[in-house]
């Protein structure tokens, strides 16, 4: 069994690489697998980073990526890495011992990681041969639709899914759900509990055929959806909210700021309002 590496973090759905990896594992044959292995990095906004969502928003690049790899037939492991490249480069192959590595990065122009020297440092070190694929996906697109689906109490609603399932009927190209449910408060219990939301909306759009992974973010709403925006190269955006007598979201007149800050389409969904139950 032949093993790829690749290195990758927020140029992971690129086509280029999506290509090249396609091509390396054809010429290994039925039994290559791929390791794609994504370097944690912080986020930009907010006061306080959450480990929980640095680790989230890395373990969600490779479950679309897995899954794309899957449907090409190809066996695909995910491996969070070091904040560092290189540190978790070099860690992943002494876990892997891969026969070669793919490291893909943003052009030179703008790649942080280029400018420490990263292909030779890994090349080196490793003694493996590394394969550089820069992509600029944000003038070439990747090949897929990617929507980000923020929502916290109504994250589980019909309301959000039925949005969601016409999203992907829309489409012309296939669709990648991105959902994102804010904690309301800090770590601990508030996390699980977003965690359980995340989850469950996940599995509903995933038991519909849909390409669906999710995470947590900051109790911030606004913070969270310009983190995941940071991390991922989105289209289109769905935010769910109760209804505007209920949600302190339109208050802070979330819907509105998003749409000013990124030039995005921004679909709002609303619950419907329904009556407490008797067990309630």
């Amino acid at each position: 069994m032949s093993t790829i590496l690749v290195v990758a973090n927020e140029t992971l759905a690129g086509a280029k690489l999506l290509d090249t990896v396609k091509e390396r594992a054809a010429a290994g044959g039925d039994g290559t697998r791929v390791v794609v292995c994504v370097p944690r990095n912080k986020p930009k906004h907010g006061n306080i980073i959450y480990d929980d969502f640095v680790f989230d928003a890395a373990k969600v690049r490779i479950d679309l990526a897995r899954r794309f790899l899957r449907d090409e037939g190809i066996t695909a492991i995910g491996d969070i890495g070091d904040s560092d490249p290189y540190t978790a480069a070099l860690d992943a192959v002494a876990e892997h011992h891969p026969d070669e590595i793919i490291v893909s990065t943003y052009p030179a122009t703008v790649s942080g990681w280029l400018r420490r020297d990263l292909i030779e440092r890994i090349e080196q070190a490793s003694g493996l041969p590394v394969t550089h694929c820069e992509q600029d996906i944000d003038a070439e697109g990747i090949p897929f639709k990617v929507t980000l689906a923020v929502a916290a109490k109504t994250a589980s609603g019909d309301e959000l899914l039925g949005a969601l399932k016409d999203k992907a009927d829309e489409a012309d190209r296939r669709t990648l759900f991105i959902v994102i449910v804010p904690q309301e408060g800090g770590e601990g219990h508030h996390a699980a509990r977003a965690r359980a939301r995340m989850a469950q909306v996940v599995d509903r759009l995933v038991s519909e055929g849909l390409i669906a992974a999710g995470m947590i973010g900051d109790p911030d709403p606004y913070t969270a959806t310009m983190n995941a925006l940071q991390f991922f190269r989105v289209d289109d955006i769905v935010i769910s909210t109760l209804p505007a007598t209920r949600s302190g979201w339109l208050r802070a007149d979330l819907i509105d700021r998003v749409r000013k800050v990124t030039n995005k389409s921004v679909e709002h969904v609303e619950a419907t309002e329904r009556a407490p139950s008797a067990a309630a």
